[in-house]
């Protein structure tokens, strides 16, 4: 199943307990092997799923920008950090560097990222489902398959695959 963009949010709206639920009795009980399947589940579904086809994550939602990627962004834009921060950055309410809009200033019509190579790292592990100690980002989770198809799909597999 290839949930399209505009069903995502109902889709993961109708999972969200089921999958909330899911995820508490996985923080209890984790398998031995999670971070396997994660990594498993994670590289069949992206074998199989164009980013740039949606890049729902880029159009909805912002990173985090670290100290280091605010370094290497701005270097690469030949700019002093203090001025990549003033041109595209706010501290959020965690006292994070965060976008200042969205769709994020570096996508391209064509949904490619402008600074792909220097991007940030919540880009680049975006959306974390092949993170280890998976089962201690689940609240990030819960949100990640309310905007990335790919997301949603790999949790509902992780579910069928292990059931708790």
């Amino acid at each position: 199943m290839k949930p399209k963009i505009d069903e995502l949010g109902k889709l993961a709206k109708d999972t969200h307990n089921e999958t909330k639920k899911y995820f508490d009795k996985l923080k209890k009980k984790t398998p031995k092997n999670l971070d396997y399947v994660m990594q498993d589940l994670h590289d069949a579904e992206f074998k199989k799923t164009d980013c740039l086809e949606c890049a729902n994550c880029c159009k909805t939602t912002g990173p985090l920008f670290t100290s280091a990627d605010i370094e290497r962004i701005s270097k690469s834009f030949r700019q002093k950090p203090q001025q990549f921060i003033d041109q595209y950055l706010r501290i959020d309410e965690d006292n994070d560097y965060v976008l200042k809009s969205v769709p994020c200033a570096f996508l391209d019509s064509d949904n490619k990222c402008f600074i792909y190579d220097v991007r940030p790292k919540a880009c680049r592990e975006f959306p974390h489902t092949d993170r280890k100690k998976f089962q201690q980002i689940s609240d990030l989770t819960l949100k990640n398959v309310a905007i990335c198809p790919a997301a949603f799909n790999i949790v509902e597999k992780m579910k069928e695959k292990l059931p708790l």
